[in-house]
């Protein structure tokens, strides 16, 4: 006979209850958002507009996806978070690999200083002249996807993965003939799936969502991603009338672009987060736990 995964007592209804209850706490702003970005100027000044869209309209995407800086805002975002996350994730495990071998007698001095960086930071003014007057970045891609590359809490993630991982599969590569890279991305790499794609949503999603590093070296305003024009719309710096729309349009849609603008920015992490959760959850556990 088989066991219930799942009985009908006191304890799971109260906290089946909880949970539901978080959840939708957690989804209404940005189904306020949703339901904003489709209503009338008119609908949202008067506070009309909770759950559902009010006098509903597309006016607003009309007029947004309708601009070809939009799409170059975009795209700009799109190569900074697929470049950094790439770099980001390759530096990573070429870093955390050899520290979690215990036998390597240079892992106890390199450590504390991985661990330091964690806690202490050059500070803003002279990060920024390492990056733009001593690296020459400024105004460049590197600025974006170079100076945070590396994060010390991904490093000591990766790195207890790598650790827990048998050392019986590396004697089975030696044996076979594999060197130490070769041991690395034959053997380890694939079996790492689950830390890779854990780390690969933090720095995606920060990269994604990235709009500070963005306003201190891009001077370009074509170079700009989209957190950065989005900060604008939020501060106002940009009207419903830069971003093309007519003075007709203006009054019909300035009230809702910011949602708009959150909205199409946000929905690309919100679909790929599915695809990564179950890695996620798993590489988390591992990563931090065992060890």
């Amino acid at each position: 006979m088989k066991q219930r995964a799942w009985s009908f007592n006191g304890f799971n209804v109260v906290n089946g209850f909880i949970m539901v209850v978080v959840v939708l706490f957690t989804l209404y702003p940005f189904i306020y958002l949703v339901a904003q970005s489709f209503s009338s100027e008119a609908a949202i000044y008067a506070g009309k507009v909770s759950v559902f869209p009010v006098e509903f309209t597309t006016k607003t995407y009309e007029v947004i996806l309708s601009k070809p800086d939009f799409f170059r805002y975009y795209g700009n975002t799109i190569l900074y978070s697929v470049l950094g996350t790439f770099i980001a994730v390759s530096a990573t495990a070429v870093m955390s690999y050899p520290l979690s071998k215990a036998k390597l007698r240079l892992n106890k001095f390199f450590i504390p200083f991985v661990l330091f960086t964690m806690y202490f930071g050059g500070g803003l003014i002279p990060n920024y002249i390492l990056v733009a007057k001593t690296l020459g970045m400024r105004d460049t891609i590197w600025a974006i996807v170079i100076p945070g590359a590396i994060s010390a809490f991904n490093v000591i993630l990766m790195k207890t993965f790598f650790a827990n991982l048998p050392n019986e599969l590396e004697e089975a590569g030696r044996v076979d003939g594999l060197g130490v890279f070769g041991i690395f991305m034959k053997i380890t790499l694939p079996l790492s799936k689950p830390i890779l794609a854990t780390i690969t949503l933090f720095v995606i999603v920060g990269m994604w969502n990235n709009w500070f590093g963005p306003s201190l070296f891009l001077q370009t305003k074509e170079k700009w991603p989209i957190a950065l024009y989005l900060k604008q719309i939020i501060d106002n710096a940009v009207s419903p009338t830069e971003i093309g729309a007519t003075s007709e349009q203006t009054s019909q849609i300035a009230a809702s672009v910011k949602s708009t603008a959150m909205v199409l920015t946000s929905f690309p992490i919100i679909c790929v987060y599915p695809f990564v959760q179950r890695y996620f959850v798993q590489g988390m556990m591992i990563g931090a736990v065992k060890g």
